[in-house]
């Protein structure tokens, strides 16, 4: 706020989007969640709904908690009551167009912070790193339920099911479980869907995986991939060595001063194996979907961003590797801590092609 002048800030979340208002209050957002900030002044949040107002009283403690009302409006009184009219007032959040325009029809200046945020978000404390390590044990044992019980005859909302009662009873919520399942004779699916579908695990599949449970808004990230009730066939086993190899040489390199070009090169012996990917090769996690977010040398989004990693920041690094014509892939990968040292995996699970009975 300082750097970019700003005396008073909002900060938004609704529909539990909004990690700001949780890092900063604890308050997780629920249906809406707005909070005032002022240097020197308590925190307001502002909540919806009205019956959600108790227990973000006993969540949000160093804040000021109040029933949102008419959200903007009463935002907006509180910052005419701290003297912010005319002054440049600055926002974190996905604000929409209705509370952005309010907030300009009443301040001088309105300032996105959402970049600065972020930026901070990328480094991890030592007490995030504390509460990430227990999502990131909650999603490990998700995918322990997942390669233990899973059988052929399962269908892909079975296997969500059966993923959330590893860790629902203890506190953990789910971030994301996305399954893919085909032949691996005839397949025809190279990367988790993100919705299930009805279609039963079957002996001869190939199930690929990824899943985040949370913990208070700090969740793991887990990739793995199976072969149901037999052994790897054909192409699949070239593919995840090649993914392997591709997770191998980006840990290699992933120290503090690596830059983002440098995590690419690394990933060149997908396309040396004459492969592809699919999906983002590395992106940033925990806090959002961060910077940055990198594609394979086949594939990327948008060119290669002037990046340099640094000591804190949590990756999670993916080599989904998929064949040309993307009928066949495989999922490989796991949220790491960058360090001086270099990169910490933070998921205690057993790597490599792995089997369901």
């Amino acid at each position: 706020m300082v750097e970019r002048e700003v005396s008073h800030l909002i900060v938004y979340g609704a529909n539990r989007f909004g990690s700001a208002v949780g890092w900063l209050t604890r308050w997780p957002v629920t249906r809406e969640a707005l909070v005032v900030m002022t240097p020197g002044e308590s925190d307001v949040l502002l909540v919806h709904f009205y019956n959600h107002v108790p227990l973000a009283k006993l969540l949000a403690t160093e804040a000021e908690v109040r029933w949102a009302g008419e959200t903007f409006d009463n935002a907006v009184g509180e910052l005419e009551r701290r003297g912010a009219r005319d002054k440049r007032v600055g926002f974190v959040g996905p604000l929409g167009y209705a509370g952005h325009r309010r907030l300009v029809d009443f301040a001088r200046e309105v300032v996105d912070l959402t970049p600065e945020y972020t930026r901070l978000r990328s480094i991890k404390s030592t007490e995030e790193l504390e509460w990430l390590r227990v999502g990131t044990a909650l999603t490990d044992d998700a995918m322990r339920a997942l390669q233990t019980e899973a059988r052929p005859g399962m269908t892909e909302r079975e296997l969500g099911n059966l993923v959330e009662r590893a860790y629902v009873d203890r506190g953990g919520a789910t971030h994301i479980h996305y399954f893919g399942m085909t032949p691996m004779e005839a397949p025809s699916v190279s990367v988790p869907t993100q919705w299930p579908s009805t279609r039963s695990l079957a002996e001869g599949d190939v199930l690929t995986s990824e899943l985040s449970a949370s913990f208070w808004d700090h969740p793991g990230q887990l990739l793995r991939t199976f072969s149901v009730a037999g052994d790897p066939v054909g192409q699949y086993r070239e593919l995840h060595a090649t993914a392997d190899a591709a997770f191998d040489a980006i840990l290699e390199c992933l120290v503090p001063g690596t830059t983002a070009q440098e995590v690419v090169e690394a990933s060149a012996v997908i396309e040396d194996a004459g492969f592809t990917t699919r999906d983002d090769l590395v992106h940033g996690f925990v806090g959002g979907y961060l910077s940055p977010i990198l594609g394979s040398k086949s594939r990327a989004l948008e060119p290669v961003p002037d990046f340099v990693f640094e000591a804190g920041m949590t990756i999670v690094v993916q080599p989904n590797v998929v064949t040309l014509d993307e009928r066949a892939g495989v999922q490989t990968g796991e949220l790491v801590l960058v360090t001086n040292e270099g990169a910490e995996r933070l998921h205690d699970y057993e790597r490599g092609f792995l089997r369901i009975a």
